[in-house]
């Protein structure tokens, strides 16, 4: 089969396409062959030494990639909820090594769902890892109430699309921040209100927020801590960016974490039935050929992105 290697960290020309051969399933696993895959962050920082590299060092080659949609080909023994022909999303073996990026993925069978024939492939595949970040960070870490003030930052975003949603079902007052450019888009996806960071700091306008959800780090959290209640809660996401965020958040009475997002069965067949019934959407931004991988990374290395970047296979 064809997949993509990272040949040592650095740009983009480190991503080789090449022949391997076809992944040999577990007996709880599943072949998937490969229609849709999104592209995060993590990814990006993985690729130039960054992000979870230290957790993939003894792995050759190694394979990046951990959100996949596709067709399932093949079932392990003890796999009695798929069948060979179910179309299945979800993402895979976060924060391990997912291989994602290759025409075949052996993926864990309870790490996935069934993709809702209302959606595509590349609608599913960008409703994974960054779906999942949104949804565990404000409804299992944060347990977000309704009636309370909730900001989210980079609300055009990957994280942020999905995380304005759940806010808005949950009944929460929510904020956005974005470009003036993404305003539209953010509004639609249920913000009550929307701030562009370019025009004026956020911390000028915004005040008596019950929960932050801080997807940038670094002088984002301390300006962030300035317009959280006592008591409040801000979570931060990007890794090494985020270190002392729950020191500088309990000096000020205020409730701060860090997490990782972690692959979820479960937590995937939730958003399988949101994303069947309307009620969550995913947005694709751009779509890549799999030849084009590293032209998918760039687009995501701007910072640019309002939703999620897609390569098909």
């Amino acid at each position: 089969m064809k997949a993509i290697t990272l040949n040592g960290s650095g740009g983009v020309e480190h991503l080789v396409l090449q022949d391997i051969p076809k992944p040999v399933i577990a007996n709880h696993e599943v072949l998937i062959r490969t229609k849709a895959i999104s592209i995060n962050p993590v990814d990006v920082k993985t690729r130039v030494g960054k992000g979870v590299t230290g957790l993939l060092r003894e792995f050759d080659p190694i394979i990046l990639g951990w959100d996949v949609s596709g067709i399932v080909a093949e079932i392990g023994k003890d796999v009695t909820h798929f069948r060979v022909g179910d179309a299945v999303f979800g993402m895979v073996n976060f924060p391990g090594h997912g291989k994602a990026y290759a025409e075949y993925v052996a993926a864990p069978a309870d790490q996935l769902a069934l993709k809702p024939a209302t959606i595509s492939h590349e609608e599913a595949a960008a409703a994974t890892l960054a779906a999942l970040t949104a949804w565990q960070g404000l409804v299992h870490h944060a347990n977000i109430q309704a009636g309370q003030r909730v900001l989210i930052h980079a609300a055009a975003g990957g994280v942020g699309h999905f995380a304005v949603q759940f806010a808005h079902q949950l009944g929460t007052y929510v904020i956005g921040t974005s470009s003036a450019e993404n305003r539209d888009f953010v509004l639609s996806l249920g913000a009550d209100e929307h701030v562009d960071y370019k025009a004026r700091p956020f911390e000028a306008v915004v005040s008596g927020i019950d929960f932050v959800l801080d997807t940038l780090g670094g002088e984002n959290i301390d300006r962030s801590l300035e317009v959280i209640k006592p008591g409040g809660t801000i979570i931060s996401i990007p890794s090494g960016l985020n270190e002392l965020v729950t020191e500088k958040a309990k000096a000020k009475g205020i409730n701060g974490y860090t997490f990782r997002v972690k692959s979820s069965g479960d937590d995937m067949q939730t958003l399988a039935n949101q994303l069947e019934k309307g009620q969550l959407k995913a947005r694709v931004f751009k779509t890549f050929p799999f030849d084009q991988m590293a032209e998918a990374h760039v687009q995501v290395e701007t910072g640019k992105t309002a939703g999620k970047v897609v390569v098909t296979i």
